[in-house]
């Protein structure tokens, strides 16, 4: 889920690679690279030598493959690839710093010896999540850093998550890496005691990550699948995990009851030749109804706890949605209620959006846009795209074109994903 900026700057390659083989190779580097990195800083115990040697493995993919085909278990192959490169790198660290023989030669061993399966946990990403949201990291650079090397995003895409930018949100993930290289902090899971202070910037980070799978922050595409499904993968993982009573378990179900919910729909949420179709448009046939059952329950389970938090509260936002015929058929009575309990326990910028636009739909567009037009006075939200989206659409159903027009119109100077920028476009055509 690397970038494919990223891909393209592994190694200088002096003979072509097919094209075919290129593209096969660059999409192992989007999907598998996170789960290689994290396998490998359980076996190197460096983040730094792992993230070195997985570009290695990768740009010695580029070299062989042509030649010896793809190997019937790429990763597997690449973690081995890496572990010699690490190897090499760890000998030559040795002679250039003048290291004594028996010190390299101990720290080639811990490579050679480190175990290829890890016994005690079944997924090393998660150990990973939880290693880079150390509470000795800042809060916001747990999450940067966790979305950049477990997750593969890049710098861009989280930094349009955080509303910050991209130079900012670097500055973060060198600080973070060059602590937890210097604190040291260890590859590992957190014991029962440590896990709740630990659990809220690891929900977090599922849940951007699942964020920018439902809506592309950029691309030709609305969706990123690979991102949802291992966002989920990750939810079930998380819920699976858990010593209780020890840490909130309301709130993991309820995370991963929102993320199925959400994905429930997707399949509806584009035509067939790509368009975005808005949540009234959409086909209901489309949404997957096992994974609404399941999620409807999950949230129950959270609520029935009564330990629930916003993402529960957001999950039950999507429950009543899921439960409906159609957008005239919602219960935003339920919906406008819940995102008072919502903005009491998380009064975000977003949050207040969502409850605004959720009051127009309730009580009419000209309430709506009241509220609309006080969430942006804030000023908090004036690079987010959505906001104006939203504003124009309650300005269009009012007959205000021209304040419609000109909302439509920031969207678009704000928005990078092609199929939205097509969707505002062709709203504003359609207001003459």
């Amino acid at each position: 889920m690397r970038s494919a900026l990223s891909f393209a700057s592994l190694a200088y390659m002096p003979q072509p690679v097919p094209e075919q083989l290129s593209r096969t190779i660059e999409t192992l580097y989007r999907t598998e690279s996170g789960r290689v990195l994290a396998t490998l800083v359980r076996l190197l115990g460096d983040l730094d030598l792992a993230e070195e040697s997985m570009h290695e493995a990768f740009a010695a993919a580029l070299e062989s493959w042509p030649q010896a085909g793809i190997p019937d278990k790429p990763r597997p192959w690449l973690i081995s690839t890496a572990r010699f490169k690490a190897i090499d790198a760890i000998r030559r660290r040795a002679r250039f710093d003048g290291a004594p023989s028996d010190l390299a030669l101990h720290a080639e061993a811990r490579v050679n010896d480190a175990p290829e399966e890890n016994e005690e946990i079944e997924d090393d990403r998660l150990r990973l999540i939880f290693t880079c949201c150390h509470p000795a990291l800042p809060p916001e650079a747990q999450v940067a850093l966790t979305l950049r090397e477990v997750c593969g995003l890049t710098t861009e895409e989280i930094a349009r998550a955080f509303l910050v930018t991209p130079a900012a949100l670097a500055q973060r993930i060198v600080r973070a890496k060059t602590k937890i290289r210097e604190t040291p902090i260890p590859y590992e899971v957190p014991t029962p005691q440590e896990l709740p202070e630990r659990l809220d910037a690891v929900l977090q980070v599922i849940y951007l990550v699942f964020n920018e799978g439902y809506s592309a922050a950029s691309g030709a595409e609305v969706t990123r699948a690979e991102l949802t499904v291992e966002a989920i993968r990750l939810g079930r993982l998380l819920a699976d995990f858990q010593p209780k009573p020890e840490i909130p378990a309301p709130e993991v179900i309820g995370l991963l009851a929102l993320m199925l919910l959400q994905e429930s729909r997707r399949a509806a949420r584009t035509s067939p030749t790509g368009e975005l179709v808005l949540l009234e448009n959409q086909d209901r046939s489309l949404w997957n109804r096992a994974q609404i059952a399941e999620g409807r329950s999950l949230v129950q389970r959270a609520l029935n706890s009564r330990r629930f938090g916003p993402y529960t509260l957001q999950a039950a936002i999507a429950a009543v949605h899921a439960q409906a015929e159609s957008v005239a058929a919602t219960d935003w009575q339920q919906i406008v209620a819940i995102y008072d309990q919502l903005v009491r326990i998380q009064p975000s910028p977003v949050v207040h959006l969502n409850r605004a636009v959720a009051i127009g739909l309730r009580d009419g567009p000209e309430a709506g846009l009241a509220h609309i037009d006080a969430v942006l006075a804030q000023g908090e939200l004036a690079n987010y795209y959505l906001a104006h989206s939203a504003r124009a659409d309650m300005c269009r159903r009012l007959g205000k074109a021209a304040e419609a027009r000109d909302s439509y119109e920031k969207a678009l100077a704000l928005t990078q994903q092609e199929p939205e920028r097509q969707f505002l476009q062709e709203r504003i055509r359609g207001l003459g």
